[in-house]
């Protein structure tokens, strides 16, 4: 959302404030969710004045009056006196979010029941028949497979409570937050803080992309209502709550309302009224008001007490996170070992390396020291400070890091040197990643294998897998204990190299560690081998299989289905898996609709979608993998077809048959599907991709200016790597001469295939 627009929402909560009975009437029916809420903002028979910030305003010490705007307001100053209760001072709209954040009452059951009988959303969206008729058995089996594809596919970071917010954000989505409250409730579960919040999130989120006021103002008034809800319900409201909010107001410039906002917020939970100055300074700094910054920033350097303290901290990591040489004045004052947390702490060191503060870094590393602070404490600091630096080439930064940990006599923890491991792969420094990794095995620190794990990772999304007989060796010559998962990514990375010899080695090594091998590691070798068509050492994995009493399972039958030349073949698969009783997975149907695709049986490929064992979450992507199919085929009108219904009915198609289907699109195409399906490509890689083969279809096809276009796209884009630009040329030079060679009228029909360009494939 745009400024302007952020000045309009603004004053369409304050008209809303002024004049709620009013509008609540003028309202259409259509519009009956925001019509409630802004008659619940009606509390008083007449309007109050709007309020500015500054009538909520006190100061912990009084410095010299400012000349200040009339609607600058100043939290640091109120957030130690009691709160304002006047009517005038607040008007309806706090004394609405005073309800909200400082009483409640708790839903009585009776509620919740007449709810659930009345036409409320959740009957609504309940009444849906594969929601009501889902067997337990796909339940079941959903489960397996997700199970299965979390084992399969290594995740570096913590992701639960990213997918937790993916589920949120789909079913706020596609059901509404009120609904998706009343599902929780029906399927008995309770619907807690962390539910709350991310709901909370979700509806922000859309006020903040929206690109109409009153859009904007539906969820945000659907944030308020759930807000609403769960005080009713007895939460306590934290940051994690209304933390959100007051960043919505500060990225929307809306400085009264978030004052507004904070006073209910202090009242309600007195704990947090430190914590709010964070966020008033953000509050400055987003709106550029460089007075008010000193204002505060001067305010506080004398104060000593224990909250005065607290609230300096907190003014502290808010100049810092915002990367302002405003804190040289704090850094001066501020008694580096009162911080409450070493995290706070390293903040501040990540901010004196990005100012290139070598000399308060170093006093700060000598104070932390000489007070008895933890040594593995001060190394992750000079890891902080280090890595934050800018412009610092890594074996620099490398260099560094060593030096300052010799010059206080500081040991580097294991914890520190995994940070910087990390910080490497991020990079795609593997080769230094591994030095590294020597280093700390030879100062005897242990290194986890999920940091081995996550080295192997960055191997192959860096394609350097010969990488892996490196780290191989590390783990004999450094007693790392391997899992079965390490051994699947490393056996992962030999097969990718073609080294199917070294993969073999690494199972017989697996067996001697009485380690299990399962068919996932399997299956890893068995897709090597199909990808050289090499029949016969896949069916040599299944004969090893067999001997090891490994069971194939879903994957293994993929695998073997995709890869059938034969009808007869495709029915034999099927029938054995039946027969070992492994149920049907999205990726058995992709299978099958390549294989029946391949072996010219198109119309079998189009009834695979129409399967009601298929989990409506995956029909999206089976679909587009008959899409790519047939557009593989040479039947890109169906493909396209199928394209258009999967967008009329809301859903997305997946990269790789986007990709697929600018590689094969036709002459006979409208050229702005083409464009469409670029915009389908979010991932910066695949969307490169994509674009490469845009720009050789418009080449080849002389649809010159959109060429020259999309070349202007990949140079904005990719400008500093000259290297993937020469590619993407070198390739249209390429086709546009073969294409005027296979013109000429002498070039006999008996070469042609013989000129291959670059494939970007």
């Amino acid at each position: 959302m745009t400024a302007s627009k952020a000045k309009t929402l603004s004053s369409l909560f304050k008209t809303a404030v002024r004049n709620a009975t009013k509008e609540s009437s003028s309202l259409p029916s259509g519009d009956k969710p925001l019509k409630q809420f802004v008659s619940s903002l009606d509390t008083s028979s007449s309007p109050s004045p709007s309020p500015s910030p500054s009538s909520a305003s006190f100061r912990i010490r009084s410095p010299q009056p400012t000349k200040k705007p009339a609607n600058d307001g100043s939290l640091h100053s109120w957030l130690l006196q009691p709160a304002s209760t006047s009517e005038n001072s607040i008007g309806g709209f706090t004394d609405e979010l005073h309800s909200i954040l400082c009483t409640g009452h708790p839903e009585s059951s009776k509620d919740i029941e007449e709810m659930m009988d009345n036409g409320s959303s959740l009957g609504r969206v309940l009444n849906i028949p594969w929601l009501s008729n889902v067997s337990n058995n796909n339940i079941s089996l959903r489960r397996k497979e997700l199970s299965r594809e979390r084992k399969q596919k290594w995740v570096f970071k913590k992701t639960q409570s990213g997918r937790f917010n993916r589920l949120i954000k789909m079913c706020g989505d596609k059901l509404g937050t009120k609904a998706t409250i009343e599902v929780f409730d029906k399927l008995g579960r309770d619907t807690g803080l962390k539910e709350y919040n991310a709901l909370i999130a979700v509806c922000l989120e859309k006020a903040r992309t929206s690109n109409d006021e009153d859009d904007a103002l539906e969820h945000m008034s659907e944030a308020f209502k759930t807000l609403k809800k769960m005080r009713e319900r007895g939460f306590q409201v934290e940051e994690g709550t209304y933390g959100p909010f007051l960043m919505y107001f500060i990225d929307m410039g809306m400085v009264e309302e978030f004052f507004f906002f904070c006073g209910p917020i202090k009242e309600g939970n007195p704990s947090s009224v430190t914590r709010l100055g964070y966020y008033e300074m953000l509050l400055w700094i987003g709106v550029n008001n460089e007075e008010k910054i000193q204002e505060l920033c001067n305010c506080i350097v004398a104060a000593d007490e224990e909250d005065d303290f607290k609230l300096k901290e907190n003014y502290l990591l808010a100049l810092c996170e915002s990367g302002r040489k405003d804190i040289m004045q704090l850094l001066e004052v501020i008694d580096i070992t009162r911080i409450s947390s070493v995290n706070v702490v390293a903040n501040i060191f990540e901010s004196l390396g990005r100012l290139s503060f070598d000399s308060f870094a170093e006093k700060f590393l000598w104070t932390l020291k000489n007070n008895d602070y933890k040594m593995a404490d001060i190394s992750r600091l000079i890891f902080s400070y280090v890595s934050a630096i800018p412009n610092l080439a890594v074996e620099d930064l490398f260099l560094k890091f060593k030096s300052l940990h010799m010059k206080f006599e500081i040991t580097p923890s294991s914890a520190s040197y995994e940070k910087l491991i990390t910080y490497c792969c991020d990079l795609h420094k593997v080769h230094f990643a591994l030095d590294i990794v020597h280093q700390m095995c030879e100062e005897g620190l242990s290194l986890s294998i999920e940091m081995l794990h996550s080295i192997l990772h960055a191997s192959e999304e860096n394609y350097e897998y010969n990488l892996v007989r490196r780290i191989y060796s590390l783990i004999g010559c450094h007693n790392v204990k391997p899992t079965s998962e390490t051994f699947r990514s490393m056996i992962n990375l030999s097969v990718k190299m073609k080294d199917f010899n070294g993969a073999y080695a690494m199972l017989d090594d697996l067996k001697k560690l009485n380690i299990s091998p399962t068919s996932t590691i399997y299956n890893t070798i068995l897709a090597g081998y199909f990808r050289e068509s090499n029949i016969s050492g896949a069916m040599m994995v299944l004969k090893q299989m067999e001997s090891e009493d490994v069971k194939p399972d879903s994957h293994t039958y993929s695998y073997l289905i995709a890869n059938c030349n034969c009808e007869e073949d495709i029915t034999k698969y099927c029938e054995a898996m039946k027969a070992a009783g492994i149920q049907v997975t999205k990726h058995i149907f992709m299978a099958l609709i390549n294989a029946y695709t391949a072996c010219g049986q198109i119309e079998k490929a189009k009834q695979v979608v129409l399967d009601k064992g298929i989990p409506v979450n995956s029909l999206n992507e089976i679909k587009g993998a008959l899409a790519s199919a047939l557009a593989c085929s040479g039947m890109m009108p169906d493909a396209l077809n199928i394209y258009k219904e999967i967008k009329q009915n809301g859903g997305t198609l997946e990269p790789k048959p986007v990709i697929s289907l600018i590689e094969h699109f036709t002459s006979e195409g409208d050229v702005n599907i083409l464009l469409q399906l670029l915009e389908e490509l979010h991932d910066p890689d695949y969307w490169f991709d994509g674009c490469c083969r845009a720009v050789v279809h418009c080449v080849t096809k002389k649809h010159l200016r959109l060429a020259l276009d999309l070349l202007k796209q990949l140079k904005d884009e990719f400008h500093k790597d000259d290297l993937a630009l020469d590619v993407v040329f070198d390739e249209c030079n390429c086709r546009e001469a073969a294409k005027r060679f296979t013109d000429w009228p002498g070039f006999a029909s008996s070469h042609e295939g013989r000129i291959r360009p670059y494939s970007f494939s």
